[in-house]
């Protein structure tokens, strides 16, 4: 893991925000005839096609209706989308906006024309023009889900629902009144720093966070500090979905960040699973589909934005994942999904939410920031124990 880990710096470097405008190829004119085919990296669970659950399917009758056959692979972090997208091979990819702008600013991407994709109209106007995809007036995707990380929790170790990441940060005993020591787990990327940020936002104030992606020397160290702390009592730092939710199944994790996606399938098992929305708040990802500079089907590439705009395919999407669609109609248009699915998954909450964004050494907060490319550095050492 740890020469993985490494190894993904050489994708980091398009991360480097260059002071130069973007030389951005130019967006479709038209869409013509699919090309027969569509790749796509994306998050675990994003793109269905009823073989996990035969109701939760959105891909067979867009194959039927566009003649373009949807390969997928899957990736766990930012950073492995970015390493993909890097390397190539690809015609689209799920960004959070962790990723985005290092896509953007790396021109691994390249600006969409929305007059082509008619369901555009349909988005969110929270999530229109949003700065984690439109740079120097240019579009570079589709918003396609947003979301919290919650607190996933063992409803056996907590009777009633733990209301702070303290659980997770601190040393303490649980409710079951055994310590939290290895029975806790954090989010295996350099993203995860915010987290640390957002909990001591509030728990020291002191300190003057404002924005948890924009740190000073001086708060970054508190949140280094204490994720050093953290470290003790992590059980394992997860990034696959599948492995955690064994985890909480046979390994006795008590806590932990988590996607709604993994409580939403756990307890579809008939598991002791519940999430809650802490009261410091939570990071959260609004999502884009982006089209890969290089793309070899971008016709396809085209038809699937549109197509994932639907109200139904937003819909049947958000009740999978555990997720909020970028097209509020998509709220009433699943059965799947329910009357009150986008209030249980977070509509409320935009506002709540610190989305993932990549840190920059040039901030508005405070002006000079630590960057991601110290995030990464950092984090992975601390994973490693130092």
């Amino acid at each position: 893991m740890f020469a993985h880990r490494t190894a993904l710096l050489g994708a980091l470097a398009t991360g480097l925000f260059a002071s130069a405008g973007l030389q951005a190829a130019e967006p479709l004119k038209a869409v013509g005839a699919g090309e027969g085919r569509l790749d796509i990296v994306a998050w675990p669970g994003y793109i269905e096609r009823g073989e996990t659950d035969k109701n939760y399917d959105w891909v067979t009758q867009f194959e039927k209706d566009s003649g373009c056959k949807v390969n997928v692979k899957t990736a766990a972090t930012s950073d492995e989308m970015v390493s993909l997208m890097t390397k190539g091979g690809y015609d689209l990819v799920t960004a959070s906006g962790d990723a985005s702008l290092r896509l953007i600013y790396g021109k691994r991407v390249q600006p969409i024309n929305p007059d082509l994709i008619p369901n555009w109209k349909t988005i969110d106007p929270r999530l229109q023009g949003g700065a984690w995809y439109t740079v120097d007036g240019k579009t570079y995707g589709t918003p396609y889900q947003w979301g919290p990380n919650l607190l996933m929790y063992n409803t056996k170790v907590f009777p009633s629902a733990p209301d702070s990441w303290s659980v997770v940060f601190d040393a303490q005993n649980l409710p079951d009144g055994k310590p939290n020591k290895g029975r806790v787990q954090a989010y295996d990327g350099p993203i995860y720093v915010a987290d640390a940020a957002l909990y001591l936002k509030t728990t020291q104030p002191d300190l003057g966070i404002t924005d948890p992606y924009e740190l000073n020397e001086k708060q970054y160290a508190a949140v280094l500090d204490l994720l050093r702390k953290q470290h003790g009592l992590i059980h394992r730092y997860w990034h696959d979905t599948t492995v955690q939710m064994s985890d909480f199944k046979n390994e006795g994790v008590a806590a932990s960040s988590a996607w709604p996606y993994q409580a939403n399938a756990l307890k579809a098992e008939g598991q002791p699973i519940a999430t809650v929305f802490p009261k410091e708040g939570a990071t959260g990802w609004a999502d884009t589909t982006m089209l890969h500079t290089d793309a070899k089907h971008p016709n396809c590439a085209y038809k699937w934005m549109d197509w994932s705009l639907q109200p139904k395919v937003q819909g049947d999407l958000a009740a999978w994942f555990g997720s909020v669609p970028a097209v509020p109609t998509g709220c009433k248009a699943s059965e799947l999904l329910g009357a009150a699915g986008c209030a249980t998954n977070g509509y409320e909450q935009f506002d709540r939410i610190a989305f993932w964004k990549t840190p920059q050494a040039k901030c508005a907060s405070q002006g000079t920031c630590v960057p991601y490319s110290r995030w990464t550095q950092d984090f992975i050492a601390i994973m490693g124990g130092r």
